[in-house]
Formats: structure tokens, C-alpha cells, sequence
């Protein structure tokens, strides 16, 4: 017999990933809004499916099996007060652990609350019926289509995960009636591993780590990775704050962001550990990702996710290590690394007076076992292009990844380590946010600020901007905010900090900047704490962002150039325009 499934993806995505997981038993319950799924899963052998009109009965039936065998029982219903029936068994399976999972077929969200019939809002459960509810939307685009495949990867993972309990899973319907399908789609399982499972074979393929923003790293843990590394040929990737200093680091930040791209090193198999970035471009589009984080969430920030590893990271790089195989470690994937990045670092420009200059001169000023805490965007990215001393430990509020905060994050960490200095590196629009900061009478002689005063937010004037941005007239009244706190004031932010017990330093150029900085970087805790303020501009930013992008460029876009000189971009723009028609 042939199988013949719905047209509407998301719910093939869903009947996919049942016979991956292995859950063939599905009671199910009559009605309209359903038909899309029970029709496909009917007519697929794999299945073994059970009818019950009511279902409050469905949920109690679907509690005996799943007692029965431990496995997975399926349950779907229509719209409507149908799914409100589910409350008492699904109430049974939290409390008694069991693997219910309940199918509750929907109309588009967008109909909530317009009086629509069998149209209820289903998208808050009780707290002990279920474990977990996910929405798998109706797929309109390739995101959608990966926001449902991790969606209901969760949803099958949480059945079984910290002990067993019910899931539920909201899922969308058009209506359709075309059931011409005859294959499901190939869809990505994620597998999830905990510690004293046997875990995958590691494959002999170009690996990398990847590590966001990360704690301190202690010995121990700093063993195993540069071990693992060593067995597997493998580098470390690091964002800023990876704070991972050993022999494996590599960043590649500046490779990542040139014309030509370096390709030949992006991983095949990247294991992805810490927490927020923003700099995950140097690792290209790897073809698979393993995640490793104690939570065990399905964090799947390279769309590739494959496998979620719920242990530390030093019990699962010990656990490889200690593989017994015939793999040789040698260390030919970070010398191509360090090859790309040494010929970089070597041709950097001569950069315009900017914050990417303030960066290139003071990042090995920094004393050795200082504390950075870098602003977002601007600072973050600024600084992200050099490196520290090993010994210095950089810190950001990717979090939550707003401007708020950060000098009181650093006030927050300088109160644990009084003789050791802290440094706070922030945007104006930043410093002013978070300014009565400076006023805390918890403020220690170990805190030194940089206040780089450009007087807006330059982030949304920069060339790198895509079009959607740079084609608004004005940008710089509300959207980057310009002219707030003082317009560059040179008196403002200097009675501000003197007033409250501060050094104040400034520099608004090259020459002012060289004579003023050692005082900013000298390695004793100072009388005072100190504020250094350098006042740049938008035009020179984005110029010193240009230059350290194109330091090395492709014969496409060196044509290109030729072509902008020599007929202008906006003669350019109007033979594009001319062509499209």
C-alpha cells in the first residue's frame, strides 16, 4: 500500500521525527482540525493507532500504555474544548512520570481572540500537566522550517529527559487536504547525551572547538581541551571573553571579516562550548555541530546542531581522550591557522585616529592579571581584533547583549579583587546609560575607565550596515542618537568624574592620546580611580573599519573598486536600475 502524507510541512516534520525517535503508538480522537496529522500517520504502516471519541478517555488510555511499556504514547485531538479534555490524564502522567505526549491540533495563532469558532488560546497549560508545550508554526521560510525542526526535536527529548513526564506540542493546520506526499523529509534528529551514557564515535574529520563567552578556566579543565586538541588535531576558536589563553587558541576575527575568505580552515565538525557571542563568523557554516553545556538545551546557534552533550566540558573531552584508537595527533590544523592570522596581524594599516586605533595601541599596554569588562558592539568588536596578555581576563554583558550595565558589572567584579585593577571599555551612549555608577560609594581605586565619545551611536552608521539601515535619510537624530549629554562636551564628563573622587584623562587625537595613556595603563593601583575619555568621530571609525576588512582583498572586489572609481556609485546605482527593468 502507498504511503501518502499531508502537503504541510510542518506536520510531515513532525511524523518524520515520531519514527526517528521510535513512537509508533498514537491514540486519536475525531475531529477536523487533526485530519492533516492522523490522515498521514493512518496510512503509514509504522504506526499503531487507537480511536477514542473521548478524550479525557484518549489521556487515560494513552496513561495505561505508556505504564505498560515505558515508551512514548501518542495523543491527538481537534480544536477547540477537545485539548481542555486532556487536563485530567495529562494531570495523572506529571504526577506518575509518564511519557505522554499530546497532539493538540490548532488554527494559526493569529485567530486568537477574533470569535472565530473552535479558535482557544492554548498556549499557556497548567504547571502540572505538563513538562514542556511547543508551537510548530505553519512553514512559510527556510527559518521557520528550522525554528520547527528544534522545536520538536525539544518537545520529543523532553519526554525523557530528568526523568519521564508529558510534553505537549501545539500544532498548526491549514486545512489542507492535498495528501499527494509520498516521502517525509529527510529531517536532522538531535541527539541528547548525558554522563555514564556511551557516547557517539568521534569522527575522523577537520574539527574545531568553539567557545563563547566563558568563566575562568581552571588547570584542570584547560588539560583535558588542549589534550583533546592534541589527540584530534583540533583548535580552539575563541570569542574575546573565551578567557582560554593556552597553545590551541586561535583568533581568527580578523581573518573572518576580510574580502577574501579563508575557507580551507572552517571545520567540518565543530563542537560549540561557553555561552553568548557575537563573533561566530570565524567558524564559516560548519556541515556539524556538537554542543556541550551542563544544561542540556538544544542551543543551536549554527543551525547544524547534531548531537547536545548535558555533562561538563572536562568529563567530555577526558571521555575522547581516553578513547583508545589509532588516532595520531599532530598539529597541522592550527599552524594553517596561525599562518593566516600572523600574515594579518603583520599587514595592519595605518589606521585613522578611532577607537580601532585607541584598541591597537592599548591592548598590549594592558597590565598583566587585569579584568576587562568590554561594552557591547562598538568595544566588543574593536578590541576583538587583538590580543591580550594571557593573563588578562575579559568579561562582557553578552547576556542579555544591551549597553546597559556594564561599568556596574565591573564595579560588581572589583569588589571581589581590590588589588587587582578592572578596566570598563565603553561607548558614551553606554557610559551615560549606566553614569551614576560613578557616583557608588563602593567605587575602589582599582577601577579605570575608557570612555570612547563619539557622541551617537556610531554601530548604525558604519559601512558593514545592509541597506535597510543606510537608506534612511536620517539615521543620526533617533536612531544612532546623536547630540545627547553635551555633544562631546570637554567639561562634562570631567567635573562629573572629578566632582565624585575621579582622575579624569582625555585625548582627541594621536599625539594627545601617546602622551596621555601611560598614566591609564600604569600596573600599580592608582591614588584615585581614573576615567580616560578620547573623543572620536563616525567619519573615522568607519574608515579604520574599512581598512582592517580589506586588508586582504579578492580580484572581484578589487574590479569592483576600479568600476566605483571609475564611474561613481551613483552611476553605478542607475545602471542596476537600468538593467532590472
Amino acid at each position: 500500500m502507498k504511503q501518502f502524507y499531508t502537503s504541510e510541512r510542518n506536520v510531515q516534520i513532525l511524523i518524520s521525527l515520531l519514527k526517528q525517535y521510535g513512537i509508533k503508538k498514537v491514540v486519536a480522537s475525531p475531529g477536523s482540525t487533526n485530519v492533516t496529522f492522523v490522515g498521514s500517520i493512518q496510512q503509514d504502516p509504522y504506526f499503531e493507532i487507537y480511536s477514542s471519541v473521548d478524550e479525557r478517555s484518549a489521556a487515560y488510555i494513552a496513561c495505561g500504555m505508556a505504564a505498560e511499556t515505558k515508551e512514548p504514547v501518542v495523543l491527538s485531538c481537534t480544536g477547540a474544548t477537545a485539548s481542555r479534555n486532556y487536563f485530567p490524564g495529562l494531570t495523572e502522567a506529571y504526577y506518575r512520570k509518564l511519557p505522554v505526549l499530546a497532539v493538540t491540533s490548532t488554527q494559526e495563532e493569529s485567530k486568537i481572540g477574533h470569535l472565530i469558532p473552535q479558535v482557544i488560546d492554548r498556549r499557556q497549560q497548567p504547571l502540572d500537566t505538563i513538562k514542556c508545550s511547543e508551537h510548530l508554526q505553519t512553514i512559510k521560510d527556510d527559518d521557520d522550517e528550522w525554528n520547527v525542526i528544534l522545536k520538536a526535536n525539544h518537545a520529543l527529548l523532553e519526554l525523557n529527559h530528568h526523568g519521564m513526564g508529558p510534553v505537549h506540542i501545539n500544532l498548526t493546520t491549514r486545512y489542507s487536504r492535498d495528501f499527494t506526499t509520498t516521502t517525509l523529509p529527510q529531517v536532522r534528529k538531535i541527539c541528547r547525551y548525558v554522563t555514564g551514557d556511551k557516547l557517539p564515535s568521534f569522527p575522523k574529520v577537520k574539527t574545531a572547538i568553539y567557545i563563547g563567552s566563558h568563566l575562568r578556566w581552571n588547570d584542570k579543565e584547560i588539560k583535558a581541551l588542549e589534550s583533546f586538541c592534541k589527540k584530534y588535531n583540533a583548535v580552539a576558536f575563541c570569542d574575546t571573553t573565551a578567557n582560554y589563553m593556552g597553545k590551541y587558541r586561535v583568533n581568527y576575527n580578523l581573518a573572518s571579516c576580510q574580502q577574501i575568505k579563508h575557507t580551507n580552515n572552517n571545520p567540518d565538525l565543530l563542537i560549540h562550548i561557553g555561552d553568548m557571542s557575537d563573533q561566530t563568523n570565524m567558524v564559516g557554516n560548519p556541515r556539524e555541530v556538537w554542543r556541550i553545556s551542563p544544561d542540556g538545551a538544544l542551543s543551536d546557534r549554527f543551525k547544524t546542531l547534531k548531537n547536545v552533550f548535558e555533562m561538563s566540558e572536562y568529563d567530555f573531552f577526558t571521555y575522547y581522550v581516553n578513547i583508545p584508537d589509532e588516532v595520531e595527533g599532530d598539529d597541522s590544523y592550527i599552524k594553517s591557522c596561525q599562518i593566516v592570522t600572523e600574515r594579518l596581524q603583520s599587514k595592519i594599516p595605518d589606521l585613522p585616529w578611532s577607537h580601532l586605533y585607541v584598541a591597537s595601541q592599548l591592548h598590549n599596554q594592558i597590565p598583566a592579571n587585569s579584568t576587562i569588562h568590554l561594552g557591547i558592539l562598538s568595544p566588543l568588536r574593536s578590541w576583538s581584533y587583538f590580543d591580550f596578555h594571557p593573563t588578562i581576563e575579559v568579561y562582557c554583558n553578552q547576556g542579555g547583549f544591551g549597553i546597559d550595565g556594564n561599568m556596574s558589572s565591573l564595579l560588581g567584579a572589583s569588589l571581589i579583587h581590590p588589588n587587582r585593577i578592572y578596566y570598563a571599555v565603553v561607548g558614551d551612549l553606554s557610559f551615560f546609560y549606566d553614569m551614576n555608577l560613578i557616583g557608588n560609594r563602593h567605587v575602589g581605586n582599582n577601577i579605570r575607565i575608557l570612555l570612547v565619545n563619539n557622541s551617537l551611536g556610531a554601530e548604525f552608521l558604519l559601512f558593514k550596515q545592509t541597506n535597510t539601515i543606510t537608506c534612511i535619510n536620517d539615521i543620526e537624530s533617533y536612531i544612532s542618537a546623536k547630540d545627547h549629554f553635551g555633544h562631546q562636551s570637554s567639561k562634562l564628563v570631567r567635573h562629573y568624574a572629578e566632582d565624585l573622587g575621579f582622575k579624569y584623562l582625555s585625548a582627541s587625537n594621536k599625539e594627545e592620546f601617546t602622551q596621555i595613556y601611560p598614566q591609564f595603563t600604569t600596573p600599580e593601583v592608582t591614588e584615585k580611580p581614573i576615567i580616560f575619555e578620547v573623543f572620536t568621530d563616525v567619519e573615522n571609525e568607519n574608515e579604520a573599519l574599512k581598512r582592517m576588512w580589506n586588508i586582504e582583498k579578492g580580484k572581484s572586489n578589487i574590479v569592483k573598486n576600479v568600476i566605483k572609481q571609475t564611474f561613481g556609485e551613483s552611476n553605478i546605482r542607475t545602471i542596476k536600475n537600468l538593467l532590472n527593468k
